[in-house]
């Protein structure tokens, strides 16, 4: 397949269009009667073709074909190009396959989750204008179309969060992720806007290459760096996008939404955007060392912390929420030590084995009867074979079993991170490798909780009598339509990290022509990329060397210690939590940081307001220039009428007056 403009776009605009159709033909307001299923088995066939074309182009990268150029031009401001244009290379062409993949295992698996909905056509809609979104986003060669698609992800995310819009906790979770990916937005565009100044364009390679500016300059009244300043502001775009400590919040409050969207969006694409965008401007986020560092304390405090908080978590979706909070933590370390191409990697593998979790989970859910308490499960594993089989895969890639995708690239960070001489690298360390036991210990929790032990289906305890199975009634598999994209993302979660292991760390996978001189860009004083390309040979070897290492030793005793807390001895857990009250309160309140929000900005905003409203909008604005000017108007009116006697000798007395005052100024003048 050729790359050229005619290919890229219809890559782009096949999903916009799917979108399109399901808005208008599904609509009532249009009235005309097509079946439901036709226009999502058409909106599924446009994403299928996408895919297919993604992967073609990816496959034109391989064999070394590339493309950048514009498409449109929508404005010229003096020097700045406002401009619609496409960067292909391997990472834009990775990305594509991985986006629109799942976007299709996503539509696909929709069609039974959602079959029962009302407004399961209206979902179409949105999760084919998210995967167009999507596209834009990392297909885009400069800032300002990357900017669009950062807000159009954002802007479906909240419908998405929110599609079920007449649960009240849906509503208050889509407005939460609205408003906090606001903040991080804020610093994007400062970002954006500093290094346009500085360099004079919006288009990545013009900004590569005049990226020297950057370095040159500093805001004289602080004595910031300017190169600094922008990469922490864009950074800070990442935060809330990438859902990285303190601008998560958003993410587990947004499992809200139907269970689909939370392996769209919180798996393979929009979490992700923020580590695809400091990937793509790593030759900029090379040069600021204190930049790097600030990224990497960021994502060691993300994938440490949040792990924690996985460990009490009683809803299914909650865990694998908490679970991707940390992972991306895991991805943004790589970034912080320069390793930007394990970034990718862990973001690729992460994307399936994660995407997989997630809908395996819908599935419990489906066979559960809507039941997502994991204390009124366990031993699915009798009555739903598949999803027990594929969420056993996917819970050890995300552990990092070895051999499992997962493993090659977490084991890389890993290792990456210990070779770095970076300030914060130390203590990035001890959290990813503890966080290898955590994260073994909540997965199997929920995965012991799930599928293994006593059924828990019928307790007196349940919560919601509206959701769970009622006495008589026993879990069922998961249609085909279901369990068919279950297996289908349980093969890569399996063999792609084995297989992009050696192109992408020891090979020259982000190194071919594009219009710079390479995809990624690393400074030479940053060796983590350099020792591992001579550590790692390949992926059997690797494997095999991890089995006597300490993350995998932790990785089994993070097994066995959820084996015999939740298994075994299920008073364990329970006891601790009584023993350690103060700690088991912190983490089930979230570390406070919803309080803290409500209560210091959203409250703090509340309180300003109305001291603003007070003092300056009554008192300034109303009581002193509106009412004050016209009080003033009316004193002045009483004061001047006095001089309106009606009489007309006192008025001829005045002018007579007045003319000696004039005639008297002027010959003092003479």
């Amino acid at each position: 397949m050729i790359i050229n403009a005619q290919n890229l776009l219809i890559i782009a605009l096949l999903p916009l269009l799917g979108a399109f159709g399901a808005g208008v033909f599904g609509s009532k307001f249009t009235n005309l009667k097509i079946n439901s299923k036709l226009i999502h088995i058409g909106v599924i066939f446009l994403v299928a073709v996408s895919c297919i074309l993604s992967c073609l182009v990816f496959r034109a990268t391989l064999n070394g074909q590339s493309f950048n150029n514009t498409i449109y031009t929508w404005m010229q401001i003096g020097a700045y190009k406002l401009e619609i244009g496409f960067l292909i290379d391997r990472l834009t062409a990775l990305m594509m396959c991985v986006v629109t993949f799942v976007s299709l295992m996503v539509h696909i698996y929709t069609l039974g989750y959602m079959a029962d909905d009302e407004g399961n056509t209206r979902f179409f809609a949105y999760i084919s204008l998210f995967t167009f979104a999507m596209l834009m986003l990392v297909m885009s060669n400069n800032l300002l179309q990357l900017f669009f698609g950062w807000e159009a992800v954002g802007v479906v995310s909240y419908l998405l969060i929110g599609f079920w819009f007449k649960k009240d906790t849906a509503i208050a979770a889509n407005l939460k992720a609205f408003l906090v990916n606001r903040v991080g937005d804020l610093g994007f565009i400062i970002g954006i806007a500093l290094v346009a100044n500085f360099t004079g364009s919006f288009n990545y390679s013009e900004i590569f290459a005049n990226k020297a500016n950057l370095l040159a300059h500093t805001i004289t009244t602080f004595e910031w760096s300017v190169i600094t300043v922008s990469c922490i502001c864009l950074f800070i775009g990442a935060m809330g996008k990438s859902a990285q400590f303190p601008l998560h919040v958003w993410l587990p409050d947004s499992m809200e939404g139907p269970t689909p969207i939370s392996a769209l969006i919180h798996a393979a694409t929009m979490v992700t955007a923020g580590i695809f965008m400091v990937s793509r401007m790593s030759p900029l986020f090379e040069l600021s060392e204190t930049a790097l560092s600030y990224i990497l304390i960021t994502g060691s405090i993300t994938a440490l912390f949040m792990g924690f908080l996985g460990i009490i978590q009683t809803d299914i979706k909650r865990v694998i929420a908490y679970s991707t909070l940390s992972q991306l933590g895991y991805m943004t370390i790589a970034l912080g030590v320069s390793a930007y191409p394990i970034a990718i990697f862990h973001l690729v593998t992460h994307a399936f084995f994660k995407a997989l979790l997630f809908l395996g989970a819908g599935s419990v859910i489906m066979g559960c009867h809507h039941n997502q308490d994991m204390r009124y499960m366990g031993n699915l594993k009798k009555y739903m074979p598949i999803t027990w089989l594929t969420s056993l895969i996917g819970s050890l890639a995300l552990i990092g079993t070895p051999f499992l995708s997962g493993f090659y690239s977490k084991d890389s960070i890993i290792e990456a991170v210990y070779y770095s001489n970076l300030f914060g690298a130390k203590f990035a360390y001890f959290c990813v490798v503890a966080g290898v036991f955590i994260t073994a210990f909540y997965s199997f929790r929920m995965y012991f909780l799930v599928f293994h032990g006593k059924e828990r289906y019928y307790d007196d305890q349940h919560a919601d009598s509206h959701h769970g199975l009622t006495k008589g009634h026993k879990p069922h598999e998961s249609p085909l339509v279901v369990t068919l994209p279950l297996i289908l993302l349980a093969i890569p979660s399996i063999i792609i990290g084995a297989v992009l292991l050696k192109p992408i760390i020891s090979g020259d996978f982000f190194s071919h022509g594009t219009a710079f001189e390479k995809i990624i860009f690393i400074a030479e004083n940053h060796k983590s990329m350099e020792i591992l390309k001579e550590e790692i040979h390949d992926w059997l070897s690797m494997a095999l060397h991890a089995l006597t290492t300490l993350p995998f030793i932790l990785t089994i005793l993070g097994i066995f210690f959820s084996w015999l807390f939740y298994i075994k001895i299920p008073h364990i857990p329970q006891k601790i939590a009584g023993n350690f009250k103060l700690i088991n309160k912190i983490l089930d309140n979230k570390y406070y940081l919803d309080t803290i929000n409500q209560t210091i900005f959203a409250q703090g905003s509340i309180r300003l307001g109305k001291f603003l409203w007070t003092c300056f909008d009554m008192a300034i604005i109303d009581k002193f220039m509106v009412n004050g000017i016209a009080k003033l108007n009316n004193s002045l009116g009483k004061i001047i009428r006095l001089a309106q006697s009606g009489y007309i000798y006192h008025y001829a007395i005045v002018m007579v007056l007045g003319i000696f005052a004039m005639l008297s100024y002027l010959i003092t003048k003479i």
